[in-house]
C-alpha cells in the first residue's frame, strides 16, 4: 500500500497540506520557511505527480477542488500522526495539550490540578485558556473544554456542566427591586455574545416586553461582571462564572428563579484521532470529578 508514496515527494505533500490548512501561498511559505515561488512550484509538481488538481485558481485565490478537499483532509490527519510520532521520539508525547474556556480553567480546573497530579503523577499538562475555539482538526490540541451549546463539527462533544441562567446585581441594587417585573425599569449590563439572551429567563418568569438595555455593553464577560459588582446595573449570568462573587457577597441573585439553558461546559474530543493514554486518563478523571461535585451536598 505504501509503495504509492514513492511517486510523490513528501515535501510536496507537506506543501499541499500547509496551503490547504492555512489558506494561502504566502502563509504556507512562511510556515515552511521557503519562498512563495518555491511553494507555487512545489504545488504544481505535486498536482502533476498525483494526476489531480488540488486547487482551482481563481481571482479570490486558491480554492480546493472537490478532490482537493478530501485529499487535504487526509493529509492533515496523516501529518498530525507524523507530528505525534516525532514528539514521542523527542520525549514530549506525555504532555497533554488542553484548550480550556478561561472561566472553567480559573474557577474549576486549576484548583483541582493537584488532585489530577495525585492521580496521575507522570502526566504533564499544558493549558491554553483561549476564549476562542481552536480547530481540533488543524491544531495539536488533544482535548478542549468549551462553553456553548455543543454544536462543533471538529470534535465529539460530551456535556460536563450544564449551566443555569439568572440575573445578578449588588445587594444594594437588589433593594430597589420588589419583583421580577422591576427589571424593565432598570439598566441592563450586556455581555455581547449571541449565546446569552434574556428571552428564556423572561419567559420562565412570566414577563413580556422589551428590557432597558441602556447599561454598558461589553465584549468581555469579566468587564461586564465588574460593572455589575460596581453597582451599574443587572447582568444575566451563568452559574460557574459568578459563583465566587455570590459566595463572598459581592453579588446576589435578587430572584430565586434560575433557568436551565442550552449553554454548558463541554469536553470535546477530536474526531478521527486515536486517543492517547493521557487523553483517556484525563477524560476518566474529569468525569469522576464532575460526578463527585454533583453528589456533594450544596450549602
Amino acid at each position: 500500500m505504501m509503495k504509492n508514496l514513492n511517486r510523490v515527494h513528501i515535501n510536496g505533500l507537506r506543501t499541499v497540506e500547509a496551503i490547504g490548512r492555512l489558506g494561502s501561498l504566502p502563509k504556507a511559505a512562511s510556515e515552511l520557511g521557503v519562498s512563495v515561488s518555491a511553494v507555487s512550484q512545489q504545488l504544481i509538481r505535486t498536482e502533476a505527480q498525483i494526476g489531480h488538481a488540488v486547487f482551482d485558481r481563481t481571482r479570490a485565490g486558491l480554492i480546493p477542488t472537490v478532490f482537493g478537499k478530501a485529499f487535504i483532509a487526509r493529509l492533515e490527519e496523516g501529518f498530525q500522526h507524523l507530528s505525534r510520532a516525532v514528539a514521542m521520539a523527542d520525549g514530549v508525547e506525555q504532555t497533554l495539550l488542553l484548550s480550556v474556556a478561561p472561566t472553567f480553567a480559573s474557577k474549576w480546573l486549576v484548583p483541582r490540578l493537584g488532585r489530577l497530579r495525585g492521580a496521575h503523577p507522570d502526566m504533564k499538562i499544558r493549558i491554553d485558556p483561549s476564549p476562542g475555539v481552536l480547530d481540533l482538526k488543524s491544531s495539536d490540541i488533544d482535548l478542549a473544554i468549551r462553553l456553548g451549546n455543543g454544536d462543533w463539527r471538529d470534535g465529539t462533544p460530551e456535556c460536563l456542566l450544564p449551566q443555569k441562567m439568572f440575573p445578578v446585581c449588588t445587594r444594594a441594587f437588589a433593594e430597589r427591586l420588589t419583583g421580577p417585573a422591576d427589571i424593565f425599569s432598570q439598566p441592563i449590563i450586556c455581555y455581547e455574545n449571541p449565546m446569552f439572551s434574556w428571552d428564556e429567563w423572561q419567559a420562565a418568569a412570566g414577563l413580556d416586553g422589551p428590557l432597558s438595555f441602556d447599561g454598558p455593553t461589553f465584549s468581555d464577560p469579566w468587564l461586564a461582571v465588574e460593572a455589575t459588582i460596581s453597582g451599574q446595573g443587572i447582568m444575566l449570568a451563568w452559574e460557574l462564572f459568578v459563583e465566587d462573587a455570590l459566595a463572598d457577597g459581592r453579588l446576589v441573585a435578587p430572584f430565586p428563579l434560575r433557568v436551565p439553558s442550552d449553554i454548558a461546559y463541554w469536553l470535546v474530543s477530536p474526531k478521527n484521532r486515536k486517543p492517547t493514554p493521557q487523553m483517556l486518563h484525563f477524560q476518566q478523571w474529569i468525569r469522576a470529578e464532575i460526578a463527585e461535585d454533583t453528589r456533594a451536598p450544596t450549602a
